[in-house]
């Protein structure tokens, strides 16, 4: 549920490059030859000056970014999801504890889920007491500040920037504990860059887009695995993919997928015209362990007397077993064996064998389309970020947000991990936002409900 996702990006691919790939490259730059030596111990290429000259402090021309710690405090749905979560805690500790002083218990079971619940919310409850203990605080300051004595009125300024911070942490913290998680965020990723439009322009593009996803997995401390790296007559990349593990590893990169547009004049060009070309960046989450969990009461157990050659065995005994895995209709059989339990143990077997085989397809299939999504028809227009080399300026155009310095961001450090951690913030209150907006809705239509429901 990303801003990301709401880009104009079609679904159809029409277009792939040919060519000989090689899984070790003819070449290496100097960066990836010294990454490559020293391995993720030295992470960081040479220092150079990040600086251009007679732009001090020119590092952003216009930003609509997130929105700040207070205005999203400031909505009521927020506080009284908050109330409502601290209120739940309390009630469940005067259950638990109720459960445990008298003899009529909830069961072993319902214990069980109490204790966890109020798992869940003890870390948010506890920085919710934190948070309300020190705005007491601020409050007390800020009635010292109104003091006529001057030393008490000096302790409690130093005091009041303090007990700020103190606050905005812990608020930021609380909104941290509430983003709803997605499954695959802890999960490593399998990074893909494809050129597009522009010929041998966007190829060479390309190649340093590569290197600096590759530097910027060495600044974050990632480990980075070439698979695949089709080159160009030039020098150029067609297509390469990578296997990129770490922590955040998927979280932060996933915000890269998309077309990438490049203006600048390109090194063959003689007469000094600016082209436009495209390069397409697919992140795909790579699949974990697939868990199978198959429940009784989702299986139908029939058994049957066997057929065929056997002995005497056959059609005197119901030693054959038939399994129906209901929500999916897949039918696994076996009478090999002269024991019906074998016959069972067996067929479970190969019951799971097919739902697993379906699910890896279902996660194969997941992937596949996520990678239609995330490049598009690599088309101009479907631009997600456009690098203009000309200004020396990279715009995210999901945010609205642009940097100068294009060299240093090219680099895969500090500019570009302060975009991508740009683009992580208004993610994750964007999905905050729809979280407490489904449960407000939630809760109103539940009133409505309860209101029909009542005897008139």
């Amino acid at each position: 549920m990303f801003l990301a996702g709401r880009t104009a990006l079609r679904i159809s691919c029409k277009h792939s490059h040919a060519g000989s790939c090689l899984e070790n490259l003819p070449f290496w730059c100097v960066r990836r030859s010294l990454l490559r030596k020293t391995g993720p111990g030295l992470s960081h290429p040479p220092l150079v000056d990040r600086h251009r000259p007679n732009v001090a402090g020119k590092s952003r021309a216009f930003s609509v970014g997130a929105p700040t710690t207070e205005e999203v405090f400031g909505r009521n749905s927020l506080r009284g999801y908050l109330s409502q979560l601290e209120r739940e805690y309390f009630e469940l500790l005067a259950r638990l504890s109720l459960c445990q002083d008298s003899l009529e218990t909830e069961g072993k079971e319902g214990s069980r889920a109490l204790q966890k619940r109020v798992s869940e919310l003890a870390p948010v409850v506890t920085e919710l007491l934190q948070l309300r203990n020190k705005e007491q605080e601020l409050q007390d300051i800020q009635t010292l500040l109104k003091d006529d004595d001057a030393d008490l009125k000096r302790l409690a300024e130093s005091e009041e920037s303090s007990c700020q911070a103190t606050i905005q942490a812990l608020k930021a913290k609380i909104l941290s504990l509430l983003i709803p998680s997605e499954e695959v965020n802890n999960n490593d990723l399998i990074l893909e860059i494809t050129a597009g439009v522009g010929g041998q322009e966007s190829m060479l593009f390309t190649a340093e887009m590569f290197e600096m996803y590759q530097s910027y997995a060495a600044f974050k401390d990632w480990h980075f695995e070439v698979l695949e790296y089709c080159h160009s007559e030039l020098g150029g990349l067609r297509h390469a993919a990578a296997s990129v593990s770490g922590q955040g590893s998927y979280r932060h990169m996933k915000y890269e997928g998309g077309v990438h547009r490049v203006q600048r004049v390109p090194r063959t060009e003689k007469q000094g015209r600016t082209h436009t070309s495209t390069m397409t960046v697919a992140v795909l989450p790579q699949p974990t362990e697939i868990e199978l969990m198959i429940s009784p009461k989702d299986l139908r157990i029939e058994t049957k007397r066997a057929s065929g050659a056997g002995g005497q065995h056959v059609n005197t005994t119901d030693s054959a077993v038939r399994i129906l895995h209901i929500p999916t209709g897949v039918v696994a059989e076996c009478q090999q064996e002269r024991s019906q339990l074998k016959n069972r143990e067996r067929a479970m077997q190969r019951l799971r064998a097919k739902l697993y085989s379906m699910k890896l397809e279902e996660e194969i299939s997941r992937r596949q389309q996520a990678r239609r999504i995330q490049i598009g028809t690599r088309g101009r227009s479907e631009k997600i970020r456009t690098y203009n080399f000309p200004q020396d300026r990279v715009t995210d155009h999901r945010i609205g947000k642009s940097l100068y310095n294009l060299k240093d961001f090219m680099l895969g450090e500090e500019l570009l991990d302060e975009m991508v951690e740009e683009l992580k913030s208004l993610a994750d209150s964007e999905c905050l936002f729809e979280f407490l907006e489904n449960m407000q809705r939630r809760q109103n239509e539940q009133g409505i409900n309860d209101n029909l429901s009542k005897p008139q």
